[in-house]
C-alpha cells in the first residue's frame, strides 16, 4: 500500500537539494501522513491521513 492520504490524495513529491555551490541532487518531500483508525459508513479501518485533513476535521476518527 502506497503512503497516500486517503482523503485528499496527497503523496510524496520530488525536488532538488541545492547546495551552497548550487549543485543539485534529487531528494523527496514526504507528506505529513499519520496512520489513524477511521470510521467510514460504520466500518472502522486503519488508513493514512495527512495532518491537514486531520486538523480540518475532514475525517471521522474511530
Amino acid at each position: 500500500m502506497a503512503k497516500v492520504c486517503s482523503v485528499c490524495g496527497k503523496a510524496k513529491l520530488s525536488g532538488n537539494l541545492v547546495s551552497h555551490s548550487n549543485r543539485k541532487t534529487p531528494r523527496s518531500y514526504n507528506a505529513n501522513l499519520q496512520k489513524v483508525r477511521v470510521s467510514k459508513d460504520g466500518v472502522v479501518s486503519s488508513e493514512y491521513v495527512c495532518a491537514r485533513c486531520l486538523k480540518s476535521n475532514k475525517v471521522e476518527r474511530a
